[in-house]
């Protein structure tokens, strides 16, 4: 009797068993070529992350070692404020008392007829000094006394016709109102006279003989003066005497401290020579009698 078939023919015969070797009871998986797999334990993947941490920590120290920006006090800036002051132009205290009150300085000029009535002449030229800014304006009676026109020109080159709304002729004062003003006028800015002493330094702005803006400073020579014209038909009390240049053209013109601030009208100038020029004493109104003169309470 033959023995049934284990395997059809179309089945491949089992595989031999080699002696001494056991047979794979599993599967057998066979990977593709060149395909590799890491693992925990792979020496590459922990050499990559001890170079990563040495990384990470020479960035550390890095950063803990760097200089941190010292801390500023108070000692730093008041050196840095010394170095400035050292090093810096910085303009003069007459320079800034100019500056301050340049601004409020008018040049004034009285006009009349020529003989044959047909021409404006210059009968008087001075300065004055803008109080108000709706552009009322003191200056001194002599420049614009018998006057018919009368003119002043701004700091700024405004030019306009100007006429006297008030006078005080005890201290040869007169209050003009300009007919026209700057858009930006800028009025000065006034300064009791009670604690003047001799010796302050004080700066004179004018027209002298016309020529204009000019700036001459000095000091307060003396306080309560008196001055008689050289008629001798006015004797004026209560003046400031100082030294800062001054002469035809000054007249009308503030005398300013060092703050830019108005304490006095700038009127007269001893000539003991009759030269009409400055042989080192002038004299002023002081701002209280000029504020009195124009309505304004006195300080």
């Amino acid at each position: 009797m033959r023995r049934p078939a284990l395997y059809s023919s179309s089945s491949s015969p089992p595989p031999a068993e080699v002696p001494g070797q056991q047979a794979q009871t599993g599967p057998v998986i066979e990977h593709a070529p060149g395909t590799r797999f890491f693992s925990l334990s792979s020496p590459r993947l922990l050499w990559a992350a001890l170079a990563v941490m040495a990384l990470l920590l020479a960035l550390s120290l890095s950063l803990a070692l760097r200089p941190q920006p010292r801390k500023l006090t108070q000692a730093d800036i008041h050196a840095a404020v010394l170095k400035t002051l050292e090093t810096a132009q910085l303009p003069s205290a007459v320079a800034k008392a100019y500056d301050t009150i340049r601004p409020s300085v008018v040049r004034v000029t009285g006009y009349g007829k020529s003989k044959n009535g047909k021409e404006d002449v210059e009968v008087g030229v001075g300065t004055g000094v803008v109080i108000v800014d709706k552009g009322i304006i003191l200056t001194n009676l002599h420049v614009v006394q018998g006057a018919q026109t009368i003119k002043v020109v701004f700091s700024d080159g405004l030019e306009s016709t100007a006429h006297i709304t008030g006078a005080q002729p005890e201290n040869d004062l007169a209050v003009l109102q300009a007919h026209k003003i700057p858009d930006d006028m800028i009025a000065a800015t006034m300064r009791s006279t009670g604690d003047l002493a001799p010796g302050d330094h004080v700066l004179a702005v004018g027209y002298p003989f016309g020529i204009g803006p000019s700036a001459s400073a000095g000091v307060i020579s003396g306080l309560k003066r008196t001055f008689r014209s050289p008629e001798g038909k006015q004797e004026m009390r209560n003046l400031i005497q100082f030294d800062a240049a001054a002469n035809p053209g000054n007249s009308g013109g503030p005398l300013v401290t060092m703050d830019g601030e108005v304490v006095g009208i700038v009127t007269a100038i001893l000539n003991p020579n009759q030269q009409r020029s400055f042989v080192g004493i002038a004299f002023a109104v002081p701002i209280e009698n000029a504020a009195s003169a124009v309505g304004l309470t006195p300080f």
